[in-house]
């Protein structure tokens, strides 16, 4: 910035991919309800009227962080995983090997950020916590569409049912992120990954 803008009160500029992924370690370590306006723009290196300018409010922000998370290897592997693989045992089973190894890494903050930074939301924050939900149902949902393309290709028997099982799946994968915060390790998560995916091997013709 230039002496004639910092006369004229020109904002100083700042990198918003860096202040967005600044946001996002610190939502993901502490959740939505614990993190503070000014705990974020420490974080993100910026002033309040720079943060609401450039991302709205906290509620909007948190938003975008989420979207952005959805984008990122680590957010989207599950999604990444139900396209790509050939067969629906295939993609659970690479599903739950990859939050294995995702969730305690210690490069990022322990678990799935849209299990995590659910905890503790206060009802003035309803919006946030339906936000998070819906994207979890969301993650159900997919669940259960592969897995009743599974039943119609005979992967699976028709007495299976792809609700119960994808409910399942979804209720291990949200338990491995809450352990994984606990401090589980890789071993053991992949443990609970094999076990999970032997109900499998129990439904199949």
């Amino acid at each position: 910035m230039s002496d004639t803008d910092a006369k004229r009160g020109r904002p100083r500029t700042f990198d918003r991919d860096a202040a967005l992924a600044a946001a996002t370690l610190l939502f993901w370590e502490r959740g939505y309800e614990a993190t503070s306006i000014g705990e974020l723009t420490e974080a993100m290196g910026i002033r309040p009227g720079s943060l609401y300018a450039a991302f709205g409010d906290k509620k909007s922000l948190f938003q975008e962080v989420v979207h952005s998370y959805g984008r990122s290897p680590v957010g989207a592997f599950m999604g990444v995983a139900l396209e790509e693989e050939a067969t629906a045992y295939g993609a659970f089973a690479r599903i739950l090997r990859e939050a294995a190894v995702i969730y305690p890494d210690p490069g990022h903050p322990a678990g799935c950020l849209t299990i995590s930074a659910a905890t503790n939301i206060t009802p003035q924050d309803a919006e946030i916590e339906v936000f998070l939900r819906d994207l979890r149902n969301e993650n159900l949902s997919a669940f259960e569409t592969r897995l009743r393309q599974a039943q119609q290709a005979g992967e699976l028997p028709p007495t299976a049912d792809p609700s119960s099982l994808a409910a399942y799946f979804a209720a291990v994968i949200q338990g491995m992120s809450q352990r994984a915060r606990d401090g589980a390790t890789a071993a053991e998560l992949t443990e609970t990954a094999e076990l999970a995916l032997s109900v499998w091997s129990a439904t199949r013709p």
